[in-house]
């Protein structure tokens, strides 16, 4: 259904814009299964939390790491199924495990520290983090996703560091922490993704 309903965008995209030609309409494809798709594992996501009785911490969690994100990229699973299990484990068990345990001050604010510095290297080193389905080909483009990366992962770790709320606490360094994560090349290798540079080449970047 969703490879469906892409394949009738891509095609009525290409009727507007017949400048579109089989590679970039194969971009839009791709892309437009990552943003159709997401539509109903939000939903599936949010209605388990529901379930387990952290709806509100769950959205906490989507919403609040939304930015950093959609920033920085990250990997994308093979399949759907595959996807809705990693997109439901990461937005229910952090917020679940999050409620159950309290950092003392002077740790919480080295752990933060630690994750701010792990996060800097690695936004520098692969953010944006796009995929051989979605590559993100544009300097500037890429240029401003970096700073927006840097950005919205400080401002995450500065609340962090500054509200009086240990769930809200744990939900902002781990969402950010394991956000990270997910863009390193170590994620990328271990569930056989890969960068677009990799695929079309630094040579194919374009300044404008």
């Amino acid at each position: 259904m969703i490879d469906k309903i892409c394949t009738f965008l891509t095609n009525r995209i290409r009727k507007e814009m017949p400048e579109v030609d089989d590679e970039k309409a194969e971009v839009i494809f791709y892309g437009l299964q990552n943003i159709v798709g997401e539509i109903p594992k939000i939903f599936i996501m949010l209605a388990i939390a529901y379930i387990l009785g952290i709806f509100k911490w769950a959205l906490f969690t989507f919403l609040a790491l939304f930015p950093y994100k959609g920033a920085s990229g990250g990997v994308h699973l093979k399949t759907h199924i595959g996807c809705l299990t990693f997109t439901t484990m990461f937005y229910c068990i952090i917020p679940f495990a999050s409620q159950h345990f309290v950092m003392p001050v002077i740790i919480k604010y080295v752990v933060i520290f630690a994750v701010w510095i792990f996060g800097m290297i690695m936004i520098k080193l692969y953010a944006p983090a796009d995929t051989e389905n979605v590559p993100i080909l544009n300097l500037q483009v890429r240029k401003k996703k970096q700073i927006v990366s840097y950005i919205t992962f400080t401002i995450g770790l500065l609340v962090a560091a500054i509200i009086n709320n240990s769930t809200i606490t744990n939900i902002l360094i781990l969402a950010n922490l394991f956000q990270t994560i997910t863009i390193t090349k170590f994620i990328y290798k271990a569930t056989n993704n890969k960068y677009g540079y990799e695929v079309y080449g630094n040579t194919s970047l374009e300044t404008a």
